[in-house]
């Protein structure tokens, strides 16, 4: 090859800075050592993914069988009229008042918060996250140009928010927005109303968005209630919400997510981005529409299964010398911090080299879901996502697993 062909094939073959930098999820990475140990014959209880074993309703299946237009058609880019028509219903029942022109239906809650990220920040802009967050928040940065400027919280104090003190000195000439997950993912961390309002207050001081992802809004226990940032007064302008069908109908394959806010500038900038990727799955829509009307036959029993097995995987965690573990308040995640020096190491040898009856484990490493670098290296998130028989196995297989563990370190 001559020197100018070689030039040309390393220009061409360079990548972009956002394909080098972005994140590999901690959620899903390690996903190759679970196939090759799958090979083996070994089974495997993914405890590493939310992804509920709850069945997907009935009315949400039957919209895929039988769905009889002889053309699946394009449908509007801010979402099918009769599908947030029925949302603003939706939001009402939770004292959430809205019009159909404030929501855009989304391609799942991820791409809602890469058009609010993308609607808020210019590129080199600043977004402060409490930390452990949602991974993917990582991804969405990178593909945006946005900053996350972590905002550290700690296991030992339940991943409540720090004070106004740890907070306000982050804020800058190119803070945007403040983002959160409440329920949070993948503490299951609860803000109550009073925080919530501490929040807002600091955005409205200091003129910041508030991103609020909400998709874990019915996962809420011990008595407590959720709130929503759109439910909290003089947030009118201010106010982002996320929210996704995913985790609340068991329907993550679905992808159908929502933007929501009150701000007409902000919507409006927004449905521009809505356009460009011309619209949401038209029939995913549907079956979340035919899903709206059966919340509260649906949850009846399903917020008390996922409380026993949050009750279930604390008590088990529980047993474990040296562990710190506060019983979390919602969502369907456990972080622990582990009496070990590098949790990927061990979930990895736990796929690799450990099985118990032929059977193990596979968790996250919780060192992805921060941005402070080395933060999070001796800590792991469980998803109890599992039927309380197999949680009960898996977390046996856990605890053994630690235990021989501990003995090679």
């Amino acid at each position: 090859m001559s020197w100018k062909n070689k030039l040309y094939s390393e220009v061409i073959m360079k990548l972009s800075d956002r394909a080098i930098n972005i994140q590999a999820s901690p959620i899903r990475k390690l996903m190759p050592f679970a196939n090759e140990a799958k090979k083996k014959g070994i089974h495997i209880y993914h405890l590493n993914i939310g992804q509920p074993d709850i069945e997907t309703p009935k009315e949400m299946l039957n919209v895929y069988k039988n769905y009889d237009s002889k053309v699946l058609a394009y449908g509007p880019s801010q979402g099918l009229e009769i599908y947030r028509n029925n949302l603003v219903n939706y939001y009402n029942k939770h004292n959430i008042e809205l019009n159909a022109d404030d929501i855009i239906v989304t391609t799942a809650g991820s791409e809602a918060i890469v058009f609010a990220l993308l609607t808020a920040c210019n590129e080199g802009d600043e977004v402060i996250v409490p930390e452990p967050f949602y991974t993917n928040y990582n991804g969405f940065a990178t593909m945006t140009g946005v900053k996350i400027v972590p905002l550290t919280t700690y296991a030992e104090e339940g991943f409540a928010l720090p004070s106004n003190e740890k907070i306000k000195p982050l804020i800058n000439s190119r803070t945007k927005a403040i983002m959160l997950c409440n329920p949070g993912n993948p503490t299951g961390a609860v803000y109550p109303r009073s925080e919530m309002e501490r929040i807002a207050k600091i955005a409205k001081d200091n003129n910041l968005f508030v991103i609020s992802d909400e998709v874990y809004r019915e996962f809420v226990y011990d008595g407590l209630s959720h709130t929503s940032i759109l439910d909290i007064e003089g947030m009118e302008e201010l106010a982002v919400m996320v929210d996704s069908i995913s985790k609340r109908y068991s329907a993550c394959g679905a992808r159908i997510g929502c933007l929501i806010t009150r701000n007409k500038e902000f919507i409006s900038s927004a449905i521009k981005f809505a356009q460009a990727r011309l619209c949401p799955p038209t029939i995913d829509q549907l079956a979340a529409n035919a899903a709206i009307d059966i919340e509260e036959e649906y949850f009846k029993g399903i917020i008390q299964e996922y409380d026993e097995r949050r009750n279930l995987v604390f008590k088990e965690l529980q047993k474990i010398d040296d562990i710190i573990c506060i019983k979390p308040k919602g969502a369907f995640y456990i972080i622990a911090k582990l009496p070990i020096d590098d949790a990927e190491h061990f979930a990895k040898w736990m796929l690799e080299e450990y099985s118990y009856e032929n059977e193990t484990v596979m968790f996250a490493p919780a060192e992805g879901f921060y941005a402070t670098p080395n933060l999070g290296k001796n800590e792991i998130r469980l998803a109890y996502i599992l039927n309380k028989n197999d949680l009960q196995k898996a977390m046996k297989i856990f605890r053994e697993g630690l235990i021989k563990y501990k003995t090679l370190s």
